[in-house]
């Protein structure tokens, strides 16, 4: 295998490194002596790590949870109970995934942490993107630090203020040119309206013409002279 994951040295001493940082201590690592194992430990032990299972394990312990002694009995319990778990720091420990590859673990510790980091803040970041749609970076970088930082000031890139400010104008000069274009409609239709109706009113119902009847004129009588 051209490279191989948890393998190192203490010195001159090789190690499998079982935890890369013990919980609480990162300075510290567990780890056990490959060569003072028994065949029965050993053997499955090396499987394990270069088995796709051991490779991908974050830290070994968790694919050592899985596996078995030739005689049927969890490797990483046994390695406890036998006493073959040591403590070490991790500036001692080199790591060796390679025959000319060396990296101290803490050298190692520290990159693969900044690489979980990044890939954690990539993967938030699709996720926002997805649940609420394109954000300026003003609002992707005011969610990220949470409410109790201060906000973030106007940055003036291309998605920032200046670009939000534009977007606002070349709306409400959208919604004046279709308001103009209703206006104008409206004009169109009343005039329409009028030339089919002349009695129409301007709220649209037909005006009714009432024809009042002339008042009956009284004929006088005329006074015959005798």
């Amino acid at each position: 295998m051209s490279f191989l994951r948890h393998v190192g040295k203490h010195g001159d001493r090789k190690v499998a490194v079982i935890f890369r940082e013990v919980p609480g201590e990162s300075h510290m690592c567990l780890v056990t002596y490959t060569e003072t194992l028994n065949m029965h430990i050993h053997d499955p032990l090396i499987k394990c790590i270069e088995s796709d299972i051991g490779q991908n394990s974050q830290n070994l312990a968790d694919a050592l949870h899985r596996t078995y002694t030739k005689d049927g009995k969890p490797i990483l319990q046994t390695l406890h109970l036998e006493g073959q778990l040591k403590k070490v720091q991790t500036a001692q420990i080199v790591m060796t995934p390679q025959p000319n590859t060396q990296i101290r673990l803490d050298e190692l510790n520290k990159i693969l942490d900044e690489m979980q980091q990044g890939e954690e803040a990539v993967k938030r970041l699709a996720e926002m993107d997805k649940s609420m749609g394109m954000q300026t970076k003003s609002e992707v970088i005011r969610k990220m630090r949470g409410p109790q930082n201060p906000p973030v000031q106007p940055s003036g890139d291309a998605l920032g203020d200046q670009q939000l400010a534009k977007q606002r104008l070349d709306q409400a000069i959208k919604m004046e040119s279709e308001a103009q274009g209703l206006m104008t409609e409206a004009k169109r239709l009343k005039a329409e309206a009028r030339s089919l109706d002349p009695n129409v009113s301007p709220t649209g119902e037909a005006s009714i013409v009432v024809e009042t009847p002339a008042p009956k004129v009284k004929k006088s009588r005329a006074k015959v002279v005798a």
